[in-house]
């Protein structure tokens, strides 16, 4: 049973991976989500993957940034909500056959957008510089004497 689940958890993660890379050429696709998601599915079926997806240069920025509570970038959060409810006001309205399951769809959508709401917005700053070398001050190595 831990083969199928350890299998399973690889081929979501991929997909979310996958998905995610999609995300940050296309900007309809929502990339924090689904790389957290490829995160927490790589976490619970392979270590190699999940160090790997940490320390990638590009996505490795994402997953910390949640993980350590920065939050998410206001780009990223107005486009997970926007796609957030058109799928699932979509799925509603044209496959929900009975009116308690639109009702689960509403709620999960009320859910999720109550928690990336409440996720700090991460502003990248400028001067979030390493300091130069034998630097003694923050600002950018320039010692004062």
């Amino acid at each position: 049973m831990k083969k199928i689940l350890r299998g399973f958890l690889l081929v979501v993660g991929t997909l979310s991976l996958g998905l995610g890379i999609i995300g940050i050429i296309l900007p309809l696709v929502p990339t924090t989500p689904l790389l957290l998601l490829a995160a927490y599915c790589y976490a619970r079926s392979s270590e190699r993957f999940y160090h790997w997806l940490l320390n990638n240069r590009w996505f490795g920025e994402y997953i910390k940034n949640y993980r350590e509570g920065r939050g998410m970038p206001r780009r990223e959060k107005i486009l997970t909500l926007a796609i957030l409810w058109l799928t699932i006001g979509f799925a509603a309205i044209f496959f929900a056959p009975v009116w308690w399951i639109k009702l689960i769809l509403l709620a999960v959508a009320c859910g999720v957008t109550t928690h990336i709401l409440r996720l700090k917005t991460h502003v990248p700053s400028a001067d979030a510089q390493p300091l130069a070398e034998g630097s003694s001050t923050g600002q950018l190595g320039l010692d004062s004497e």
